[in-house]
């Protein structure tokens, strides 16, 4: 769970938490381009309190994905070990779609971010990078994956399948069919 700054004092730790609780509610209900306003409302603060907090929406989007990276993260240091390389990257590809999928309007926000490093969702997004590159390297060493993929492009590409998902949420079977499409397109060729 995202960490209130250390240092704060007891009374501005909970405003934190409260403001970080209220965020999940409000931007799993409503988006993540729900009104800051309503947040800082909804959990009975101020809306310079959440600023002081959080300086902008991404601030407060990074802070809302830091547990979903967690988890990300740690599935992805798991997946290094699976015995078929191509497919443990696959799985791990899907969970960032279905992570992405919680918060409509979080794709097409991380999408932004990985081209403004001082983004406060490059937090998320770089280490993310990195555990995506493991997976991918290892795909590629294994022969499954061509060797000029890179990272940033299938992790673009996965946003906007989440966000191709998002706006067709008739269709639950539209992200995967797309990312089947996708690594098809990927596959290494034997020569």
């Amino acid at each position: 769970m995202a960490q209130p700054p250390p240092g704060l004092r007891a009374d501005a730790r909970r405003n934190y938490e409260r403001l970080l609780s209220e965020a999940r509610s409000t931007f799993a209900e409503h988006g993540a381009n729900a009104s800051l306003e309503d947040v800082a409302r909804r959990a009975g603060l101020g809306i310079g309190t959440l600023y002081r907090h959080f300086p902008n929406r991404h601030a407060l989007l990074s802070a809302v994905f830091e547990d979903a990276v967690s988890d990300l993260l740690a599935r992805s240091r798991e997946l290094l070990t699976a015995p078929r390389p191509c497919a443990a990257l696959v799985t791990w590809l899907r969970e960032i779609i279905t992570h992405a999928g919680e918060y409509r309007g979080l794709a097409q926000a991380l999408m932004s971010a990985s081209q403004d490093a001082d983004s406060a969702l490059a937090r998320c997004s770089n280490p993310m990078r990195e555990a995506g590159a493991a997976l991918l390297a290892r795909a590629q060493q294994a022969g499954t994956l061509r060797t000029d993929v890179a990272i940033g492009d299938l992790l673009q590409l996965t946003n906007a399948i989440a966000l191709a998902a998002e706006e067709t949420p008739d269709d639950p079977e539209l992200a995967d069919r797309l990312l089947t499409l996708t690594l098809r397109g990927l596959k290494a060729v034997p020569r």
